[in-house]
């Protein structure tokens, strides 16, 4: 596979552990995500993931949901935020992956959606509502782009998270909590034991997400894994400072990646 995806993700954990921050494309504007991307990497960020959005984003809670509006009513769209990766793309070298549902990838053709995602630089897809089962909707095209599906187990995952981890590739998404996405002040789950799971079977690197928003559960679960996603605390920030975002971002992103270094 030339240079693909899966590669270019694998390369995210070459360095240590990883960390990895979500934003809300077009959250405040096109413009501000743009800056946000090539400032977040200037800060340490290993990989980036971007939520596409979607009018319906069942897996995210109120700080995502409200980036979300926000994008949408300043009238982000699939194709703008497609071209505004490519623009992006000049600076950013870090990978870089969407984070989307299935209802717009089927609306947009999963032909033209991957192709677009090559065209742009996507390396992978996160999508929260595809079910393992299932993603055999989507795994042949994605192979035949060379852009990764990035698998996601979840407590709830139990016995199946071998079978899941076994089929993984780029990274594993390991969700640390039950419910929504959003920031918790303790993170009760045990996924030292999923992650262990995991490791019986691949070596595909794990990072865990939801929940996390300071440095110390960073370090906690970067210790366990080969890295800490952090989405709502980041996307708080955005809400909170707007247009001027970009330099509270950089210094948050680079505070998270100095405790797990």
């Amino acid at each position: 596979m030339n240079n693909s995806g899966y590669e270019r993700i694998a390369r995210a954990f070459d360095h240590g552990k990883a960390f990895i921050p979500f934003i809300t494309g077009g959250d405040p504007s096109l413009e501000v995500t743009r800056q946000l991307l090539i400032a977040m990497e200037q800060a340490g960020a290993d990989l980036i993931e971007i939520g596409l959005p979607f009018s319906d984003p069942i897996a995210e809670g109120e700080v995502i949901q409200e980036a979300t509006y926000r994008a949408l009513t300043a009238g982000c769209t699939t194709d703008k935020l497609f071209d505004l990766v490519k623009e992006a793309r000049k600076d950013v070298k870090i990978p870089m992956v969407f984070l989307t549902y299935l209802n717009s990838v089927f609306s947009y053709g999963k032909e033209a959606f991957l192709k677009r995602c090559v065209g742009c630089g996507i390396d992978g897809l996160i999508v929260p509502d595809l079910p393992f089962e299932e993603k055999g909707e989507l795994l042949d095209v994605c192979k035949e782009y060379g852009v990764a599906i990035i698998s996601l187990i979840a407590p709830t995952s139990k016995e199946r998270i071998r079978a899941i981890a076994k089929e993984a590739e780029g990274f594993i998404y390991v969700v640390s909590s039950l419910g929504v996405t959003g920031v918790r002040s303790e993170i009760t789950t045990n996924v030292e034991e999923m992650t262990d799971m995991v490791r019986q079977v691949t070596d595909v690197p794990c990072a865990i997400g939801f929940g996390i928003s300071r440095p110390e559960q960073a370090v906690q679960m970067a210790g366990v894994s080969d890295g800490a996603i952090v989405g709502s605390a980041i996307v708080r920030i955005i809400g909170e400072q707007g247009e001027k975002c970009v330099p509270a971002v950089a210094e948050y992103v680079k505070q998270m990646k100095d405790a797990i270094r």
